[in-house]
């Protein structure tokens, strides 16, 4: 399964790649990072953007999954190939940017999603299987 995790709530300013997440960010990687755990998730490999934003999104929300987060320049921006980047691996969980995200489900699945700040969707032969927003990786959290 390729599970994509669009990185959580950013503070805005200049340089883009140095943003940081705001609290409300930091509560939203970490949630996801506890629902995933509550499903029973077992992440093989987790790959971030590089920029502060994503990078901090995937360690947090990989701590309580006991995955450390690589960077991953291909995931700064642009398309990439989520199924290349995900070969050899069962769980792989891919963090970084949107449109670049919702264009990969697109891509992988033929599905038309917009994830949202904090999204995740999970992906697996071709078929969109999860689609969640914050408030229900809040709920699934507990």
């Amino acid at each position: 399964m390729i599970w994509l995790l669009r990185h959580a709530e950013a503070a805005e300013g200049a340089p883009d790649s140095e943003r940081p997440l705001t609290e409300k960010g930091e509560r939203q990687s970490k949630v996801a990072g506890a629902a995933l755990a509550r499903l029973g998730v077992k992440i093989d490999l987790c790959l971030a953007s590089p920029k502060v934003r994503a990078a901090d999104t995937a360690r947090l929300a990989c701590a309580p999954l006991g995955v450390e987060p690589q960077l991953e320049p291909k995931l700064s921006g642009g398309p990439f190939d989520a199924e290349a980047l995900a070969a050899g691996h069962d769980q792989v969980l891919l963090v970084g940017h949107d449109p670049d995200f919702s264009m990969a489900v697109h891509k992988l699945t033929g599905a038309q999603v917009r994830l949202k700040k904090g999204g995740l969707a999970g992906v697996q032969r071709g078929e969109l299987l999860v689609l969640l927003r914050p408030r229900e990786l809040e709920a699934i959290a507990g």
